[in-house]
């Protein structure tokens, strides 16, 4: 992580510094892969100016304060911004809710095409998942006239398995461990 402080209109300070490398050193367990890291700290008339642009991930967060007390708070203070952004957007990497987002799945075919004798290779096949509830599903397989149906259970949020039984009743298959 490389770190340039550029000091505006203020005389370059050493413990100025390093409050800010320590500071900014919080921002790791938010971010990984953080490339580049420019503090701006300025004075303008009575104002404590202080700006960080962050660049990690393909991504840039910036925040700017101004605090008429010191610099120190006004550092704490575009701090607080920076993480509070930056635990929003790991949150957004690993966010699992996203019920609109389409999977695809393979689903094998129990055709072979192998040569007898030698070991089968399993054709596979690509299908769209959607979510619905079981009874949506199932006016969905008399429709199609297929054999099996995957869908994502509206209730369960959890990937299920439609399929017709040889006595005509559908049968359902429920992971438990999803």
């Amino acid at each position: 992580m490389d770190i340039t402080v550029t000091f505006r209109h203020l005389e370059s300070n050493d413990a100025l510094r390093d409050y800010v490398h320590e500071k900014v050193s919080r921002i790791k367990k938010y971010l990984s892969n953080i490339t580049e890291v420019h503090v701006i700290l300025a004075l303008e008339k009575r104002n404590h100016i202080s700006e960080i642009i962050v660049n990690a991930n393909r991504t840039r967060i910036t925040a700017k304060e101004v605090n008429e007390d010191n610099m120190y708070t006004s550092i704490d203070l575009v701090m607080d911004k920076i993480e509070r952004q930056a635990r929003k957007y790991k949150g957004k990497l690993t966010s699992h809710k996203d019920q609109n987002r389409k999977a695809r799945h393979n689903i094998f075919s129990s055709e072979a095409i192998g040569v007898e004798g030698s070991p089968n290779a399993v054709k596979t096949e690509s299908v769209f998942i959607k979510q619905m509830t079981l009874d949506e599903a199932i006016v969905q397989i008399e429709s199609l006239d297929d054999e099996f149906l995957v869908f994502k259970n509206w209730e369960t949020e959890k990937i299920n398995v439609l399929y017709r039984r040889r006595d005509g009743d559908f049968g359902l298959i429920e992971p438990e461990n999803t």
